[in-house]
């Protein structure tokens, strides 16, 4: 099966996390595609392939006769798409891309106007959205890239190398894709999250994370007897909001910038919540930035009284440099591999965070490849075949 028939197949599940559910998967529809998974890897020849009681889905190709001793080299993608767009019903689109505007339906327009990169696969196949749902290929793409590379080292036994894991994570776009990872069973030296964007990007730099949940908490009455007395949360819950800095979010940074970003905002007079993410790549602005957060609701609390706001802040994961620098000869391992396949391997600093970043807090070393996909979490996402091909030859080239 080439990679491009896994990805079609894989992306007609659909597998949107839910951080509302307390489930592990948090979907039902990760559980069916984390099935047909342990089921495909079985049917490659591929040991011990199994789905686990959570969701997660492993699979162990032993070393090759002399290589018994080489250091395991593990593969990791994840399985569900973000909540943030509907994921279920995908009918991706194949274009033979030969420049210009991608009209995805009569409403939505892909635009290389809007996104210069599309100019960089003129002459490519690209599989994109019918401007519905997001397509998948975060990450999808990955999935069919490892277990297309699996295939390939079935089909050529010639192949010398040592042992190899791969496993498929639940619940990543909702950080809890590595919560439940069996570290001990996956047996990896080090590993590599095929979780990318375009072609040739290498990760091994990520934000420091953290959400935090406001809860303001209000006092309503009748607004004709409302003078001196009324607290309404969900107006005091907006002039939280006012005080952070207007210029440091998602939508006004780039690069190793940190922001605050605004998620959901829902309640009324009596209580009002605000959700928010919080990042940046540097560990102290990160600390700064939660305590702005914590010191904005005291200086309210000052204001409008003891109480009125709760700050909830949870850290997700931290910059995986750290662990990664003292084994960067995984790094470079990488970008050799893409070398032979005629790829020119770039760094890059993510602007958000892979199941690597906590594996690698975890003992894991476990840098982020590329995988071929853009404007991930969007109708107008996308991915090249011509990239998915190359990666599956970059997987086998590190696979021995």
């Amino acid at each position: 099966m080439s990679v491009l028939e896994r990805f079609l197949k894989y992306v007609s599940y659909g597998t949107n996390s839910d951080e509302d559910s307390e489930t592990c998967p948090s979907t039902p529809g990760q559980l069916a595609l984390g099935r047909e998974l342990a089921r495909e890897l079985r049917e490659l020849g591929v040991e011990g392939a199994h789905l686990d009681e959570y969701g997660y889905v492993y699979g162990f190709i032993p070393a090759t006769e002399g290589h018994e001793n080489d250091p395991t080299v593990g593969f990791i993608a994840h399985m569900d798409t973000s909540p943030a767009v509907r994921g279920d019903g995908v009918r991706p689109h194949i274009v033979h891309y030969n420049g210009g505007d991608i009209a995805l339906n009569e409403d939505a327009v892909l635009s290389p106007r809007e996104y210069p990169a599309l100019n960089d696969h003129i002459g490519d196949m690209l599989v994109v959205t019918d401007g519905t749902t997001l397509l998948g290929a975060d990450d999808k793409a990955g999935i069919a890239e490892i277990f297309t590379a699996c295939e390939y080292l079935a089909e050529h036994p010639e192949i010398s190398h040592g042992a190899i894991s791969v496993c498929v994570t639940p619940d990543e776009e909702i950080g809890r894709g590595a919560d439940r990872f069996d570290l001990e069973k996956f047996g990896a030296d080090w590993a590599y999250t095929i979780d990318g964007g375009e072609l040739g990007e290498i990760e091994y730099e990520c934000f420091n994370a953290a959400s935090a949940d406001i809860t303001v908490h209000g006092l309503n009455i009748h607004p004709g007897d409302a003078k001196n007395k009324m607290k309404n949360a969900a107006l005091l819950a907006t002039e939280f909001a006012s005080l952070l800095p207007p210029a440091e979010t998602p939508a006004h940074t780039e690069g190793y910038e940190g922001f605050f970003h605004l998620c959901s905002v829902s309640g009324d007079e009596t209580e009002a919540k605000l959700k928010y993410i919080v990042r940046d790549h540097d560990r102290e602005k990160f600390e700064n930035r939660k305590q702005l957060l914590r010191n904005t609701a005291a200086y309210l609390n000052g204001v409008y009284g003891e109480g009125t706001f709760e700050v909830a802040l949870r850290d997700s994961y931290y910059n995986m440099k750290e662990k990664i620098l003292p084994h960067m000869f995984i790094v470079e391992n990488a970008r050799e591999a893409m070398r032979r396949c005629g790829v020119s391997p770039r760094d890059v600093a993510i602007r958000g965070g892979t199941d690597g970043a906590r594996l690698s807090y975890e003992g894991l070393p476990c840098p982020n490849l590329s995988t071929g996909g853009a404007n991930y979490h969007s109708i107008h996402e996308y991915v090249s075949v011509s990239a998915m091909e190359t990666m599956v030859r970059v997987i086998v080239e590190l696979m021995q």
